[in-house]
């Protein structure tokens, strides 16, 4: 695989009170791997994502990138990620180019560095043509350009994209997918989406979640090939792969 963090976890599970959101996760995210993160809403997406990035603690159970926990070390693992949430969280009031500055900075950037960064994000994510605009008046497209490049200022080894095209056009949402499937290979892409054709476009690997448990995992194509994909969504299908700490474990039962 290519540059970029690997993420694992094993027994994932966060509970709010009796709900439980998530619940024995286990996954293996390779270096370079373009992942998928599916499910309808409420499916514990949004759950994993905090807890990958330290916003929540979990319940039960273990996530590392690349070994590190970020309940032990958030600052080691905030270095390694870059984050575009599903509504940009942009300055309406900055400049595009002022605003991938003051980004850049609160992310430990100055100097040569932080105008390298900045020269490379414009041109890296198609900004030229509005890096003298306001943020608050660019359309949808351009806002969710702006928070891919404040993402990729100070080049993550890890990409989390939440719903990346998510009430863009036609026009805009192909830009954009375009721009994100550019980076496979060259960092660990996470994206989390209900969107099948985004999944399709993406990724090359997913997951699918149902109501907080894993209910599929594989290779894009062989997971969406199904005739029916929409069930995945409704948990209508069989156990999801066995994770590896259990598949390990009936190997060492069969050696017995």
């Amino acid at each position: 695989m290519g540059a970029g963090a690997r993420v694992e976890t094993r027994g994932l599970s966060r509970h709010f009170g009796r709900r439980v959101a998530l619940d024995e996760l286990d996954l293996d995210i390779e270096p370079g791997e373009a992942f998928g993160l599916l499910g309808a809403n409420g499916a514990g997406k949004t759950t994993f994502l905090r807890l990958i990035t330290g916003y929540l603690v979990p319940t039960r159970g273990h996530i590392a990138i690349d070994g590190i926990s970020p309940v032990d070390d958030a600052r080691a693992v905030h270095r390694r990620l870059g984050f575009v949430a599903e509504t940009p969280r942009l300055y309406p009031e900055l400049r595009v180019k002022g605003f991938l500055r003051f980004a850049g900075g609160i992310k430990g950037l100055s100097g040569e560095t932080l105008d390298r960064a900045v020269e490379r994000a414009l041109d890296r994510f198609r900004l030229r043509a509005v890096e003298k605009r306001l943020v608050g008046n660019l359309s949808k497209g351009y806002r969710q350009r702006t928070s891919l490049a404040q993402a990729f200022l100070f080049d993550p080894s890890l990409l989390i994209v939440d719903e990346p095209t998510s009430g863009l056009d036609p026009v805009q949402r192909a830009e954009v997918r375009e721009l994100i499937a550019g980076l496979r290979g060259q960092r660990t892409v996470i994206v989390s989406t209900h969107d099948l054709v985004e999944a399709r476009q993406l990724t090359t690997r997913v997951a699918v979640l149902h109501e907080g448990k894993l209910v599929a995992q594989g290779p894009t194509e062989e997971i969406l090939g199904d005739s029916n994909p929409l069930a995945l969504f409704r948990g209508e299908v069989g156990t999801a792969p066995a994770s590896p700490a259990a598949r390990e474990g009936r190997a060492e039962e069969s050696t017995a």
